[in-house]
Order: structure tokens, then C-alpha cells, then sequence
């Protein structure tokens, strides 16, 4: 009798030896607090549509026809700059293929129809210190104005204001915006809008996003709606949102100091730049220092559902044709690198710059749509392929279907017809 034999014979002829009850329920018992901490703390996507940008209009030049002006002004620099799909292949350093000719069709029908999906109407530095009785009549001016246009259908998806920060110079004027804002919106509306933003700038300690967050809390309460109504993102601009005096990544803690009302994490270009002492000429989101905050932002957001978003270039698309030409091409690149980067939301400062955010998102999903489809199609059918992909894999691809859905870079037929997939199978693969 071989080895073999010999070893099977006495495995069978002897008990198999198991675990006993009590270690598997020391197990659960060891473990139960993990998977509450885990589910706590990192829930996974929230399943909801992420804008792809972020526009920021200072309070006093915010107006009822504004989303309406700002989509005349983009239309009227791609009309007057790149009226033709050649004329953007051209600014944008592309091929004039088929590719761009798609863009160019979809990037004129949506500033037509939704120049601007997320519009925060901002109190801090854009809008500037304002005596007190001003900048209240102003909150309130934005709140009904805000009101408004949620009733009559002119307001984008995502709309909400951006505060002064929690610091003692300017504290007490941010939570008096914020009380007047939310509570004309609640007193005129009835009450919140669904796409309701705020934003909590510079905040350097967790404690600032706590005092936010105690702030909020008793709004809820004292208005009677449910506890963690009204979330906020969290704008990083100091360095001592990244790395804390005791060497802690930072942003971490602001996210649990959040208690599950962060929404999303904002790069603040210029703010985060000078204090890092880049200089003027040097600050960019492709900045090594940018480069660096963003990364620790991605890895503490993980999971969390708290969603990243990308700053914004200074370089403004006017002028003549070369110089808005340049200004394009700048853009659009800064876009497709923060694409690439899975930073899939950005801030845009100027009109002339939603033809090259809009241009830059479209051609990243629709160049990858037909691969992502393909790979997609063949891991639900389990008929391999080119590439083996695993169930995290099909989660990303269908994330990419979904992302280009919700902003209008592909639609649900095209999808379909790629993938045999209708919208609730994209949702559930990708975890939504």
C-alpha cells in the first residue's frame, strides 16, 4: 500500500476533527462589533447621481435667470470659437473623428438643456466680508430665490450655498447665513430641497465639522425633520486638513466628526497651493502638492460614500481665438487627468468653461463604452474573454456605465444594446 493510501485510509477511519460551538460563537462575539464599525463606517456608494461639476457664483451675482445665463454664454463661445466638431478637435489638440463630431452634438444639446448640474451660491470668498445687515438680506434674497426656481423647474439638480468658515473671526456671521438660508428655504418652500448643498470651507480641526454638525442637529429637531436631513461637504484647503500636529491624516477624522452627514471632500486649489507656499504661477490641480492632498482625500473617502471632487483652473477661456483656444486646451486636459484619476467632479469659475468640462466627460465615456460594455456583458454571461474580471471589477465597469448615463454622455438604449443590461441590473452590479 502506497503513502497515499495509507493517508487516506486513516482519515476516513478516524474522526474528522472540527470546531466546537463555542469558538464559532466566540468568533461572532469577537466580531460582531467589526461588522457594526464596518457598515458604520463604510457603507459604500450612496446610489445616488454625482454631479460632474461644481459652480460657484458669489451671493450678490446670483439672480433667477442665472443657470439660464450661463448656459447662453457657453453656447455663445462654442458657437463663436468651435462651431464645428473640426474647430473643437482643433482647440482641443483631439483627431476631428467620429468621436468628437458625437461630443460636439452632445455637449451643444446639453447646454441647452442643462448647462450646469451643481450651484453653489457662495458667501465666503467670493462674496467677501459685507456689513451684517446686508449679507443677511442677501441669504435671504438667495433662499427665496432658491425656492423658486425648485417650484418652476429652473433649478439644477444640485443647488446650496457656501458659508463663511468656522474660525472665530467669521463664525458667528456663517452660522447667521446659514440659519437665514435654511430657514427662508423651510418658512417659503415647505420645505427642503432634494438637491440641497451646503459647504463648510477651510476647516483645519474635526471640531469645526462637529460645531457644524450640532448646528444642523438642532435645525432638525427644532423644525421637526428626521435627524441627518441636511448633509454638507467638507472643502480642503488648509494643510491641517490633511496632516494633523500629531501626524494623523486629518480628513479621516473629519469624516467621522461628520457623523454620516459628509457628502463630499472639495479640493480647494488655491487656498491648500499657498499653504503649502507654491507660488502663484505654480498653482494647479496637477501640482505635486495637489497631487499629494487628493490622494490621502481618495484613500480616507473610500468606502465611506463620501463622494471627491477636483478644484478648478484660473485660467479663464477669453480674449481671442488663440488665447481662448489655449485656455480650452488647458482645461480640458486638467478634466481628463482628474477623469483618469477617479476624481469625477471638479469646480468650473467661468461660462467658457462648460464646453470643455462637458467635452473632456463626454469623450471619457463614450471613447471606453464600448470596451467597458464588452467586458461587462461577458462577466455576466461568465464567457471570459480578453480579460478575467472579478465581481469588483464588474462593480467599476457598470459605476462607468452609470456614471455616463446620469451626466448624458451615453444613453440607456446604447447601453442596453451593449450589454443586455437595463438600468436596475447596472444599479444593482455596481452596488447602488
Amino acid at each position: 500500500m502506497s503513502q497515499v493510501e495509507q493517508a487516506n485510509g486513516a482519515s476516513t477511519a478516524a474522526e474528522r476533527v472540527t470546531f466546537s460551538p463555542s469558538a464559532a460563537s466566540a468568533v461572532d462575539a469577537l466580531l460582531g462589533p467589526v461588522d457594526a464599525d464596518l457598515a458604520r463606517r463604510y457603507p459604500g456608494d450612496p446610489g445616488t447621481r454625482q454631479p460632474v461639476h461644481t459652480v460657484y457664483v458669489p451671493a450678490d451675482a446670483f439672480a433667477a435667470d442665472t443657470v439660464a445665463d450661463w448656459g447662453r454664454q457657453a453656447l455663445a463661445a462654442l458657437d463663436t470659437h468651435a462651431a464645428t466638431p473640426a474647430e473643437l478637435a482643433e482647440a482641443l489638440g483631439v483627431p476631428a473623428d467620429e468621436l468628437i463630431t458625437e461630443v460636439h452634438a452632445r455637449v451643444r444639446a446639453k447646454l441647452e438643456r442643462e448647462p450646469i448640474e451643481d450651484l453653489r451660491v457662495d458667501f465666503e470668498d467670493g462674496y467677501g466680508p459685507r456689513p451684517d445687515e446686508e449679507e443677511d438680506a442677501e441669504a435671504v434674497r438667495v433662499a427665496r430665490l432658491v425656492v423658486r426656481a425648485v417650484a418652476d423647474g429652473t433649478a439644477p439638480p444640485y443647488i446650496g450655498v457656501r458659508i463663511k468658515c468656522m474660525e472665530a473671526a467669521v463664525r458667528a456671521r456663517g452660522i447667521r447665513t446659514l440659519e437665514l438660508f435654511l430657514g427662508t428655504l423651510l418658512a417659503e418652500g415647505g420645505e427642503l430641497p432634494a438637491g440641497l448643498v451646503l459647504t463648510l470651507p477651510k476647516v483645519t480641526y474635526p471640531e469645526q465639522v462637529t460645531a457644524l454638525v450640532v448646528l444642523l442637529r438642532d435645525f432638525e429637531q427644532r423644525a421637526g425633520l428626521p435627524q441627518g436631513r441636511i448633509g454638507f461637504e467638507i472643502q480642503i484647503e488648509t494643510t491641517q486638513a490633511i496632516l494633523g500636529p500629531d501626524g494623523r491624516a486629518t480628513v479621516a477624522l473629519m469624516i467621522e466628526a461628520a457623523e454620516g452627514r459628509a457628502t463630499g471632500l472639495h479640493y480647494g486649489t488655491f487656498d491648500y497651493s499657498a499653504s503649502c507656499g507654491v507660488s502663484a504661477a505654480y498653482q494647479s490641480m496637477d501640482h505635486p502638492v495637489a497631487d499629494h492632498a487628493k490622494a490621502v482625500m481618495q484613500v480616507a473617502a473610500a468606502g465611506t460614500g463620501v463622494r471627491l471632487s477636483d478644484g478648478s483652473t484660473n485660467v479663464i477661456p477669453t480674449g481671442p481665438r488663440e488665447q481662448v483656444f489655449a485656455a480650452w486646451n488647458l482645461h480640458h486636459g486638467l478634466v481628463r487627468r482628474s477623469l483618469a484619476r477617479a476624481y469625477y467632479q471638479g469646480w468650473d469659475m467661468h461660462p467658457a468653461h462648460l464646453p470643455t468640462r462637458y467635452a473632456a466627460v463626454y469623450a471619457f465615456y463614450r471613447e471606453g463604452l464600448a470596451a467597458a460594455a464588452a467586458r461587462l456583458a461577458a462577466y455576466v454571461a461568465k464567457a471570459g474573454g480578453d480579460v478575467m474580471d472579478e465581481p469588483a471589477t464588474a462593480k467599476a465597469l457598470s459605476g462607468y456605465l452609470l456614471r455616463g448615463l446620469d451626466c448624458g454622455a451615453v444613453d440607456l438604449a446604447e447601453v442596453t444594446a451593449l450589454t443586455g443590461l437595463d438600468r436596475a441590473q447596472l444599479d444593482a452590479l455596481s452596488g447602488r
